[in-house]
């Protein structure tokens, strides 16, 4: 960490996790603990001594969140003190532990709070950024919060204390990550998508006014596309990964290309499909961000790009014009983290390091 808000990374790790034929919960907890205590052992290895401090920045398949809207109105003016504060959002986090355990009655786990953000504070009717001890009759306040599964966490816990000893790990939402260091990035730009094309997971957040509205995903990752391709074309899930990564860069075999075509092409369709039922969903009667900015992995950049610049897709009828698509790569980012020569590029640790550096430091 620095002072000066970019971060120095002196060394990065990456471990793939098995690609399974079908997805199950139980295996995929498994599996990404796996590839945790892997990379754990590694940096225990590494000659770089032990880390002071750990932070964990999970992916939506691990945690549920939540953007609360709180307000506040009496006849009679009242402070606006850090204890006022902690209450309300308090009262939002019991109140989101009761609906999850009310949806997922069935599910014998508790939750685990890991960030209670203030994003915006709205006193009579301005928003401040400095709102303690301010006399008012009105409050807003705009909270976002995320939990997680105590069984989970305790797992990666219990994964990282066989290689490394700590008071606590810090847990946060890759959500929060990247709505945070983009809406800095872009002071002017009030309103934008983010989109974050996982494994598994595709997840889309709504920015609005610099706060972060809405948030949906599906179960539609690149992943999707490779079981696809592995089912469509009669393979196995490796020769699947080649086959896209032959047919994305025009080298795959003419027969095995026009065989290939066909089948890609519905599972572009499908993947889109859902993308737009989700947008629908997302934006109710609010119209959806121009500006979209896109997180996946760069092999995988060109390939979705592709399927999102569709016409289809850009004559969406509730976007507010043609979407602009940035994708968070190392041009736009090269600037806010230094990479030393033992660290690979990598988007996702540029965008959780900027974000520890910032707020831990």
């Amino acid at each position: 960490m620095q002072k000066s808000g970019i971060p120095r990374i002196i060394t990065s790790f990456r471990e793939p996790m098995v690609l399974e034929k079908e997805v199950d919960i139980n295996q995929f907890l498994s599996l990404t603990l796996k590839s945790l205590e892997i990379i754990a052992s590694q940096i225990s290895k590494s000659g770089f001594g032990a880390p002071s401090r750990i932070f964990c920045v999970l992916s939506s398949s691990w945690y549920i969140s939540q953007t609360r809207v709180i307000n506040l109105q009496k006849n009679t003016p009242f402070i606006f003190t850090s204890k006022l504060a902690d209450s309300l959002t308090q009262k939002e986090v019991s109140l989101l532990q009761e609906e999850y355990l009310k949806e997922y009655a069935h599910v014998n786990n508790s939750l685990r709070p890991i960030e209670l953000k203030n994003i915006k504070i709205t006193l009579n009717g301005y928003e401040t950024e400095k709102p303690l001890n301010k006399k008012i009759k009105e409050l807003e306040m705009t909270v976002f919060i995320s939990m997680s599964a105590e069984e989970v966490l305790k797992k990666i816990e219990e994964t990282i204390s066989r290689y490394f000893s700590f008071k606590e790990i810090k847990f946060s939402s890759f959500a929060m990550a990247v709505f945070t260091i983009v809406r800095d990035m872009n002071i002017h730009q009030e309103n934008f998508l983010l989109i974050n094309i996982g494994g598994e997971i595709t997840d889309i957040e709504m920015v609005k006014n610099n706060a972060l509205r809405e948030s949906t995903s599906f179960p539609m990752g690149h992943n999707f596309m490779i079981r696809g391709v592995a089912s469509g074309m009669g393979c196995t899930l490796s020769e699947a990964k080649s086959f896209i990564s032959l047919f994305k860069d025009g080298h795959a075999e003419m027969l095995i290309a026009k065989k290939l075509k066909p089948v890609i092409a519905k599972l572009k369709t499908e993947w889109l499909n859902k993308f737009q039922s989700s947008l629908a969903n997302l934006s109710n009667d609010i119209s959806i961000p121009a500006f979209v900015y896109i997180t996946v992995d760069k092999d995988l950049a060109d390939f979705f790009s592709e399927i999102i610049k569709t016409e289809q897709f850009n004559q969406y009828t509730l976007t507010e014009s043609k979407f602009k698509i940035i994708f968070l790569n190392i041009q736009n980012l090269r600037d806010i983290a230094v990479f030393e020569k033992d660290a690979i590029f990598n988007a996702f640790l540029v965008i959780d390091s900027v974000y520890i550096n910032r707020f831990f430091n």
